[in-house]
């Protein structure tokens, strides 16, 4: 199944209280999961940056990454970027079929 990652950046007002934070994470991981089950939810980290977090998740089809996105947008997010990851071993064995 492919991977992707989520880049999330939030606005400062919602990272003020840890509270109100666990609480709009819950809701947001709740209804992405109501909204896509068939994400497989790998990692999730708070990061140093330009954002916030990152999400590591598998999903079936680039539609379902999409909605991932959409909800991530609608549920707040000042943005959401997706972006699909080849596991690096997958990466080489491409190259060794486009070596000159």
């Amino acid at each position: 199944m492919p991977k992707f990652v989520l880049m999330t950046r939030l606005s400062p007002e919602s990272v003020l209280d840890a509270e109100v934070r666990r609480a709009m994470g819950r809701a947001w991981l709740t209804k992405v999961k109501n909204a896509c089950p068939e994400i497989t939810w790998e990692a999730h980290y708070a990061i140093l940056g330009p954002y916030d977090f990152m999400d590591i998740y598998d999903a079936p089809t680039i539609e379902a990454a999409h909605k991932v996105s959409l909800i991530t947008r609608a549920a707040g997010a000042v943005s959401a970027e997706s972006w699909q990851a080849l596991p690096y071993d997958d990466f080489l064995d491409l190259l060794e079929e486009v070596e000159p």
